[in-house]
């Protein structure tokens, strides 16, 4: 029996990678071995591909990570840890095959907001990430899209639609994103979201470009800026330029699995008034002056 890579290996992190730094590695590590750009060597680039995606799906899971840390690949052999739990509560297995690739991919059942996400198979981590892949084949379930507002996307939110003209409420779960789909029953549900106007999002992460008086820039002080959920209070160094960024921990977007949550970054930049008064102009013109 051929022994498995080491999950770490493949990915080109250490054990101590944050999840960030994990992602980011599964995309350029995803991005190298597509069959598509290994035309020649093709089934070596997908049996490349499949491990890649397996191995992000155990990193990127804290509790599966967890178990590989601590027993390795035996972690999820029958009889060991995950593989002898069947999953997780409420939640059911279904296998086959896409081309050459062997999946297994896991839904849950009831009512619960995250039912149907399609959090096992290797492409649709790549479709999350990329946008698609000419391997995977169309399901049999009818597929819509909806568009949604930033804050709906952030924030999770019940919807009616009509579905074959019927009306349905479906539940939108916190922290999907733009491109994210969602299996129900009976129809898969892609995820449009409408742009912000102050926010940007890379992932679960959450950027805002501020602007901030010169003479507070200069001297310091407190300035009230937004997060997603309410507004926070900065301390401003004195003598602050402009770009200068300033992180905030925990105020990004919660994920979907509810265990990981991003940070927002905010950007600062000098706003230089258009127009000064008389007395405006002769201060700074006496700054000007003292080579300020």
């Amino acid at each position: 029996m051929a022994t498995k890579s080491d999950y770490y290996d493949l990915l080109g992190v250490s054990k101590n990678a944050s999840a960030d730094e994990i992602k980011k590695a599964y995309r350029k590590q995803a991005l190298e071995w597509h069959p598509d750009r290994h035309k020649d060597n093709k089934e070596e680039a997908e049996k490349r591909f499949k491990e890649i995606n397996e191995a992000y799906q155990v990193l990127s899971d804290s509790q599966k990570k967890s178990a590989y840390d601590q027993f390795g690949h035996a972690a999820f052999t029958p009889g060991g840890g995950f593989a002898n739990q069947g999953g997780f509560p409420g939640q059911s297995s279904q296998g086959g095959k896409y081309g050459p690739f062997s999946y297994t991919y896991t839904t849950s059942g009831g009512d619960s907001p995250f039912s149907g996400f399609d959090f096992g198979d290797p492409f649709d981590i790549f479709e999350q990430f990329f946008g698609g892949t000419p391997f995977r084949q169309a399901r049999q379930l009818p597929r819509y899209g909806i568009t949604i507002d930033f804050m709906e996307a952030v924030k999770g939110i019940e919807k009616e639609v009509k579905i074959e003209g019927k009306k349905r409420k479906i539940k939108i779960p916190a922290g999907v994103d733009d491109g994210s789909r969602i299996s129900f029953n009976d129809f898969i549900l892609s995820i449009n979201v409408r742009s912000h106007d102050a926010f940007e999002r890379d992932g679960y992460d959450i950027y805002l470009k501020f602007g901030i008086p010169f003479s507070l820039a200069a001297l310091g002080g407190e300035v009230k800026v937004p997060t997603i959920d309410n507004d926070v209070t900065l301390k401003i160094r004195p003598g602050t330029q402009t770009g200068t960024n300033i992180r905030l921990r925990g105020k990004g977007v919660q994920s979907p699995y509810g265990r990981e949550k991003g940070d927002e970054y905010v950007r600062l930049f000098v706003i230089v008034p258009g127009k000064l008064n008389r007395e405006q102009k002769r201060i700074i013109d006496s700054l000007k002056k003292e080579g300020f």
